[in-house]
This record gives structure tokens, C-alpha cells and sequence, in this order.
């Protein structure tokens, strides 16, 4: 049998004992060390393994278990040890019969891991002893920066980076942290966290998509929308049509929302007209909103269409500003 010294990596996110049967079996058939007392340490101990807690001399510790038992465990910390990886691995070239160095995955990260990450650090900002700026702020106070990241993410999506548009949503993900941490602090029957959050998104997305989850019969893209907009209905009782579309949005932008909102119901209800001369900014109006109609109608997106002129002309200015030399 060939003496190996397992280096046994596992994941700081998930509970202690959660291994692989393979992690288990190594863990209760050979002699096991630590740098330091840990979950895991007293995990592997309740499970009916011994654990010795070195605080230093691993490398020799080590190799003498090898040789007494011909196979040694080393738990690694959240770091991965890799400056002991990297001494064993160096001792065990220059004499390669002592020994073989093994890494084993006793448990790995789940997709979404590094949000836990983030969730952490977004409480010790947030917390007594945190960041002063987070723990001054409130829901209202960070409304504008929510929509600032939000436009800085479109940005990047209007110009097909997506590197920045990765760094961009973090910005975003930052503002729902801090608004989830910030709700937590909320009085009694109105406290609400991150969980609530994702958990209330997680229902949402099950309860609206029962083509993948509840084997309903997979249609159309419109059939799929159709659906979606049924489910929507049934679960939010709702006077109008134009109900739960947000007023804040930019003026081009809510105009083609209530319009396609309208056109969904088959119901068309003209502006009022406006009299140039005796109110002019509402005959504006009336002109620009049946701009955004026509648009609608043509299929084509007027805030997406104003922003690529605007932006077109803003870059055509900057050129007049600094002419090329003759």
C-alpha cells in the first residue's frame, strides 16, 4: 500500500460535517492533524475521530504517522495551507520514497457560495462597529444610488462590456445587501433580511414558471409570456391594468410601459389635445406621446432610440470642442 499524506481541503461555507463518504472514510481509518481548533475539528471528533491540534512541526508530525500508520490526514484551514502543501511537497521531492501527497475535496463551494461571502461582509459594515456611512443610511437616503447603479449596469449592457457590466451588478447586488441589512433593524412585524429577499424570489420564480417546474406543457415564447402574465394577475389583485408599473422611470420610457400595458387589453384612449398656444408644454407632451405610440407600433424603443441620438450628438460635440489641426 503506498504511505500518502492526505491534505483534506473542504469548504468554509458549508456545516462542518458535511463530506464526501470518501472524506469520511480517510478521517476514521488514519491519524488526523490540525493547525488549529475549528468546526471541523470538533466535527471529525464527534463523529468518533481523533483529531491532534499541532502548533507547529506539522511536516515531521506528519511524515512519523506515515511511517507508523502509512497514511496521515492533514486538515486544512480556509487558507488551504499552502505553505505547509508547499514545504511537504519539497521535502517529498527530494526524498520520494517517503511519501505521496494527496489533495482531497471533502466538500466543495455550491454555485452562489461567494454570496454568503457577501452577505457576511455586508453585516460587519452594516453592524455596531462597522462602516459609519452604512449604519447613518436609510431606505430613502440610498434611493439615488440604487437608480445610479442601475444606469451605470445599463451603460455597460448598451456598450457590450461585459467586464464592467460583471462589476457594475455587484454595485447593484451592494445596494440590496445594505437596503436587506438596513430592514433587519426595522421595529417588530416589520423587520425583513436577505432571506426574506431571495426566499420571496425563489416562490416567485417556481409559482410563475410551472413549465419547468410543475411539468406543465412547454408552448411558445408568447405562450410562455401569456402564462406568466395570468400567473401574475391571479396573484396580485390589482384595479388597473397600469398597476405596479413604476412612475419613476424616465418619461419615454414610462409612456411606452403604459402604452404597451394598454395595447394588451385591446384599449386605446387618445391624449387630450392641447392647444399649442394656450399650453404649449402640453401640447409637447401630446406630440412626444404620440411619437412613443407610432414607435410602439413600428416596434421600436424610443428611450433606446432618444439615448443612441443623444449620445451620437453629445459625441459630435466633443469633436467641435477640439477641432483637428489644419
Amino acid at each position: 500500500m503506498t504511505a500518502r499524506i492526505v491534505l483534506l481541503v473542504t469548504s468554509p461555507r458549508l456545516p462542518a460535517g458535511l463530506l464526501t463518504a470518501a472524506a469520511w472514510d480517510v478521517l476514521r481509518s488514519a491519524p488526523v492533524y490540525a493547525g488549529a481548533e475549528s468546526e471541523l475539528t470538533r466535527a471529525v471528533r464527534v463523529a468518533g475521530a481523533e483529531v491532534e491540534v499541532l502548533d507547529g512541526g506539522a511536516t515531521q508530525a506528519l511524515l512519523d504517522a506515515v511511517a507508523a500508520h502509512g497514511t496521515a490526514v492533514w486538515l486544512a484551514g480556509p487558507a488551504g495551507d499552502q505553505a505547509l502543501a508547499r514545504e511537504l511537497g519539497l521535502r517529498l521531492a527530494r526524498e520520494p520514497g517517503l511519501a505521496e501527497l494527496e489533495l482531497m475535496y471533502g466538500s466543495w463551494d455550491p454555485p452562489g457560495a461567494r454570496l454568503l461571502d457577501a452577505v457576511e461582509v455586508m453585516d460587519r459594515l452594516a453592524s455596531p462597529g462597522g462602516d459609519p456611512w452604512k449604519l447613518a443610511q436609510t431606505h430613502r437616503s440610498l434611493a439615488g444610488f440604487l437608480l445610479e447603479e442601475c444606469y451605470e449596469a445599463y451603460d455597460a449592457i448598451s456598450a457590450d462590456d461585459t467586464d464592467a457590466l460583471r462589476e457594475e451588478l455587484g454595485d447593484v447586488l451592494l445596494q440590496v445587501l445594505l437596503h436587506a441589512r438596513l430592514a433587519e433593524n426595522l421595529p417588530d412585524g416589520e423587520r425583513w433580511s436577505v432571506d426574506d429577499v431571495a426566499g420571496g424570489l425563489v416562490d416567485k420564480m417556481v409559482r410563475r414558471n410551472p413549465h419547468v417546474f410543475a411539468g406543465a406543457a412547454t408552448g411558445s415564447l408568447e405562450e410562455i409570456e401569456a402564462n406568466w402574465e395570468r400567473i401574475k394577475r391571479a396573484e396580485k389583485a390589482r384595479d388597473s391594468v397600469l398597476d405596479g408599473i413604476a412612475l419613476s422611470q424616465p418619461a419615454l420610457a414610462l409612456a411606452a410601459k403604459i402604452l404597451d400595458r394598454s395595447g394588451r387589453i385591446g384599449l386605446a384612449v387618445p391624449p387630450p389635445p392641447a392647444d399649442p398656444e394656450a399650453d404649449p408644454e402640453a401640447h409637447l407632451g401630446a406630440t412626444l406621446l404620440a411619437t412613443v405610440a407610432a414607435a410602439r407600433e413600428a416596434g421600436l424603443d424610443p428611450e433606446a432610440a432618444l439615448r443612441r441620438t443623444t449620445l451620437a450628438h453629445a459625441a459630435a460635440l466633443r469633436a467641435a470642442e477640439h477641432p483637428p489641426s489644419s
